[in-house]
């Protein structure tokens, strides 16, 4: 799911990119140093979409560096149990198989495959229906359900489902 929150920060900025740029600087630094993580509490930050506010600048002892309070809006990714995810499948095993949903990771259990799905193992192991209408290998889209995530402080990891209805193969990268 994705939601549009206001975060803060306080980034440190070094004296050379002090003068008429910056709060381009401080942006710019914000967005490379922010953007594409992670934060257990929020979720994967996908964007900043404003800035709200920059406080005074504290200078640092010793060092010249300033640390400058910023508030700015963004754009966060987190999954939540019983969402619906369509992910792109990238390693099948015996044990499952692995896909991903963006920036999250999910871990899908043989358990949690439909019983009339069997692990053909070879040079590009796969799930397959027993009369060969459907078949889960690596690049193929599925539709899946999160049945369980773990929050770590800097990685969101998820267990997801294919056997359930309108779950399962979307779009068969061999078929096309």
């Amino acid at each position: 799911m994705f939601f549009h929150i206001v975060l803060e920060r306080n980034m440190q900025l070094h004296p050379r990119f002090f003068g008429r740029n910056l709060r381009e600087n401080l942006v710019s630094k914000l967005m490379k140093d922010v953007e594409g993580t992670c934060s257990g509490r929020h979720g994967f930050v996908v964007a900043i979409t404003g800035i709200e506010s920059i406080g005074k600048g504290l200078i640092r002892d010793g060092t010249g560096f300033v640390t400058f309070p910023v508030k700015y809006q963004c754009v966060v990714f987190r999954p939540f149990k019983g969402e619906i995810l369509e992910a792109v499948v990238t390693l099948v095993n015996k044990m499952g198989f692995f896909a991903e949903a963006g920036p999250v990771q999910i871990f899908v259990s043989k358990h949690l495959i439909p019983d009339d799905m069997e692990f053909q193992a070879g040079d590009m192991p796969n799930y397959t229906t027993s009369d060969g209408s459907v078949k889960i290998q690596k690049e193929c889209e599925v539709r899946l359900k999160i049945i369980g995530t773990r929050v770590d402080a800097t990685e969101i990891f998820c267990v997801g489902t294919i056997k359930d209805d309108f779950l399962g193969v979307i779009n068969d990268p061999e078929a096309a």
